[in-house]
């Protein structure tokens, strides 16, 4: 019997090789503050997988149509030691819809007050990069790394700007201007079971994957679907509830 066909086989009788249930996560950390050299940062650990997102500023012209306020740029990047399947070069089509995802929960959720990015109107304002490295790849990547990305960006502090002399002065002047906190919690589908915090060998043998982005109202702000099956009306339910129990245990660990 193949790997694959194991797991199945264990996940519809309610098993998990790790003897989880099949919603429970494993143990989170969150460490804030492990690059020096960074605006902010944080590592996440769930389970053996293993994150550092970082956050860097820099001042740019702002867009045309949005003249006071700043920007916002998520990447991820599969570091080759993490997994052996990962190799050098750019971000591979993986990664990029991994960042799309972690950053489209970011933007719709409006977790930075934008405004408050702004040195000087149709002049001058602070683009925000988060830089998102996975260091150890034991599945469910995605909601790592938009832990990580929250909690780089909760670390982070805003720099001081010469704005006649157009120059950066790396001293803090206050903290990034962090308004919510989204959570983004992927659930995956094994048969008819469906499942939270998979790790790589039930990411390999999943059918479907939801990736489901919620506020601290309960809102969802962001959806992602992946994967070649399909969830049924009743199971997305299921999901959106989840991914919102999920999120709020999450939080608090922030």
């Amino acid at each position: 019997m193949n790997n694959e066909k194991y797991i199945k086989n264990m996940i519809s009788e309610g098993k998990r090789l790790d003897s989880r249930g099949l919603v429970d996560f494993r143990e989170v950390t969150i460490e804030k503050g492990v690059v020096k050299t960074a605006e902010g940062s944080a590592r996440v650990k769930i389970g053996d997988t293993e994150v550092l997102a970082g956050v860097k500023l820099k001042v740019m012209e702002p867009y045309p149509d949005t003249p006071n306020e700043g920007g916002l740029m998520v990447g991820l990047e599969f570091v080759p030691f993490a997994n052996p399947k990962f190799e050098t070069g750019p971000p591979n089509a993986t990664a990029v819809e991994m960042s799309r995802v972690i950053d489209r929960g970011i933007r719709e959720s409006k977790t930075i007050d934008t405004e408050k990015l702004c040195i000087k109107a149709g002049e001058a304002v602070w683009s925000v990069s988060v830089d998102i490295h996975v260091m150890n790849d034991d599945g469910n990547l995605l909601d790592a790394g938009a832990l990580a990305a929250l909690a780089a960006l909760e670390d982070a502090n805003l720099l001081k700007y010469d704005l006649e002399a157009k120059k950066l002065i790396r001293e803090e002047a206050g903290v990034l201007p962090v308004v919510h906190k989204p959570i983004a919690v992927t659930i995956v589908k094994i048969g008819d079971s469906l499942l939270l915090d998979p790790t790589l060998e039930e990411w390999n043998a999943l059918e479907a994957r939801v990736t489901i982005t919620t506020m601290e109202n309960g809102d969802i702000c962001a959806l992602q679907k992946g994967g070649d099956g399909y969830f049924t009306k009743e199971e997305l339910e299921k999901a959106a509830d989840l991914s919102l129990e999920a999120g709020k245990a999450l939080r608090e660990k922030l």
